[in-house]
């Protein structure tokens, strides 16, 4: 019997050992994958968003054709041969580290789920949806760290994919220290002594190839400003509670309108419907808020924390976007949208409030609005830390992570990503069900 994979300590027995450097080799190159796809993912995502947007400059009414097509072919590819590539991805992962048949894991995570979901989310951003590659690259990641179990002979399945999840998060955010507390708070909501390590060293390897790569870089660019009134700090707890009742609200309207649909668009025909309908009202939104909605929204975030004001309007046009995009059941990350809801929702409140700091207000907007969303306040202030690059924001980051963590439990008491990661469990449950009557 194949005994469990560890990384040991450097013994005399272990250093002379084929099978223990073999191991290695395999976990670390796995690690290396996941970095590398991780820059390529971000880079094609920014590329095909780009040239979106100049197709549109070019032609104004192209997404009244072009995103409902592209949702319908995107929905018919992950009904017809990407089966459990729909949605985030993270769920996916959740679920896999749940089940515990390895069929069943590979089911939700392989290499042709790892291709799909690459090609899926960049055909969304292709062609205008409210989508992010950050979800996404944890389902990549975990499937990549599975296929490398099987090329290893490697076991302790659940340590791997924990630990590829880990490593797509830290290199799609350029964040190690998000992508160990994503690890620990969202996946696994524990810490696990026995696959720290695993976790630990596929970040560290993954992260040196996106520094190698694209360079030591603020994801949202960056904001010197600070709470230094009183004003501004009255706007962290209203950034927090609001922010975290708004996050709590989205979040619960996607997991009961994706139970919802998912009865009633069971069938290939009314799931190809629905895509089309969802595609035409994100064009729509689009069209409305001249593009600013189209996307993953870095472009409006970034500007929010660098202090620009993005008025009313597009936060709840962004917040609509996303959640429409999220309905269809196209492949597409969350968290990148999320964030520029958020960021959009401070400077918004900030600019209507006189605050003489709209970029500190963004940030603070972006962690109550997230920690609502995803229910994982660690997680909110830590990647919003890491993006933003200001460690003077701390405090008033962390209070505004708790206040919407809290707010957002009252309207939303089931978290986002566990709620959907039930589908997939309660599907791979039925099967065995059956199978177990059918051989009964």
């Amino acid at each position: 019997m194949t005994e469990p994979f560890r990384l040991p300590g450097l013994t005399r027995r272990h250093l002379l050992s084929r099978r223990t450097w073999r191991r290695r080799v395999v976990f670390w190159l796995g690690a290396l994958i996941v970095g590398l796809l991780s820059v390529f993912f971000a880079e094609a995502a920014n590329a095909c968003q780009r040239l979106f947007g100049e197709a549109v400059a070019r032609v104004g009414w192209l997404p009244i054709v072009a995103t409902p097509a592209g949702f319908v072919l995107s929905a018919f590819l992950t009904r017809t041969v990407f089966k459990g590539a729909q949605g985030s991805g993270i769920p996916q992962a959740i679920a896999a580290r749940t089940l515990r048949s390895s069929q069943d894991r590979r089911r939700l995570l392989s290499i042709r789920l790892v291709v799909g979901k690459i090609a899926l989310t960049l055909l969304g951003l292709l062609t205008g949806a409210s989508v992010g590659r950050e979800g996404p690259t944890v389902q990549v990641g975990a499937g990549v760290m599975l296929e490398v179990a099987g090329w290893g002979g490697l076991r302790h399945e659940r340590g791997l994919i924990l630990a590829g999840s880990a490593a797509g998060i830290a290199a799609a955010f350029n964040t190690p220290l998000a992508g160990i507390v994503f690890a620990i708070e969202e996946m696994s909501r524990s810490f696990e002594q026995r696959t720290n390590g695993l976790v630990l060293y596929a970040v560290i390897i993954a992260g040196l190839v996106s520094l190698g790569l694209v360079g030591n870089y603020s994801y949202f660019g960056s904001t010197s400003d600070t709470a230094t009134t009183a004003l501004d700090w009255v706007l962290v707890v209203v950034c927090g509670v609001v922010g975290g009742l708004l996050g709590g609200a989205w979040s619960r309207l996607l997991l009961e309108g994706s139970r919802l649909l998912r009865r009633r668009a069971a069938s290939l025909g009314r799931g190809l419907l629905l895509a089309l309908a969802c595609g035409l009202v994100v064009a729509l939104i689009g069209l409305a808020t001249d593009g600013a909605t189209f996307g993953t929204g870095y472009a409006q975030a970034r500007g929010a924390v660098e202090g620009g004001a993005l008025g009313f309007l597009f936060w709840p046009a962004k917040f609509a976007a996303t959640l429409v995009t999220a309905w269809s059941g196209i492949p597409g990350g969350i968290f990148a949208p999320s964030l520029a809801v958020g960021a959009g929702f401070g400077s918004w409140l900030g600019e209507a409030a006189g605050a003489h700091a709209l970029g500190f207000v963004a940030v603070i907007g972006m962690a109550g609005y997230f920690a609502g969303v995803v229910q994982a306040p660690i997680t909110a202030f830590v990647i919003i830390l890491e993006m933003t690059g200001n460690n003077a924001n701390v405090i008033p980051l962390m209070l505004a992570a708790v206040l919407g963590f809290g707010a957002s439990k009252l309207v939303a008491p089931e978290p986002l990503y566990h709620g959907l990661a039930q589908a997939f469990i309660a599907e791979a449950r039925k099967r065995e069900k059956e199978a177990d009557q059918a051989g009964g």
